[in-house]
Order: structure tokens, then C-alpha cells, then sequence
């Protein structure tokens, strides 16, 4: 299941800028990811500053 940013998120962009398979792109004040492109590496969340990043099933 695909990764989902919280509203903790701070539009750093260090997600998007990690992300192997280019599922994060700019939202409405925050980041969001794509869940038809999300591979669920977990590399975002591993890279996000402020822990903002959850995978979906949790």
C-alpha cells in the first residue's frame, strides 16, 4: 500500500527529491504522493524531516 504524508508535513520537498519512482508532487500546502505510482519503498518516509511520512496500512 502506497505512503501517505501527514498534515505534519512542512513542504521541504526532501520527499519528492528521494523519491525513486517520482510518486510525490506538490499538493495543496502540502506534498502528496501518487498512489498508482508508489513502489512502498519507504525511502520518503526514512528521508522526511519532520516525520510526517506513514505508510498507508498503518
Amino acid at each position: 500500500m502506497a505512503f501517505v504524508i501527514g498534515n505534519d508535513c512542512v513542504s521541504c520537498g526532501t520527499c519528492k527529491e528521494n523519491c525513486p519512482a517520482e510518486a510525490v508532487f506538490e499538493g495543496d500546502g502540502k506534498f502528496e504522493i501518487d498512489p498508482e505510482k508508489c513502489v512502498s519503498c519507504g525511502t520518503c518516509a526514512e528521508n522526511c524531516p519532520v516525520k510526517a511520512i506513514k505508510n498507508g496500512e498503518e
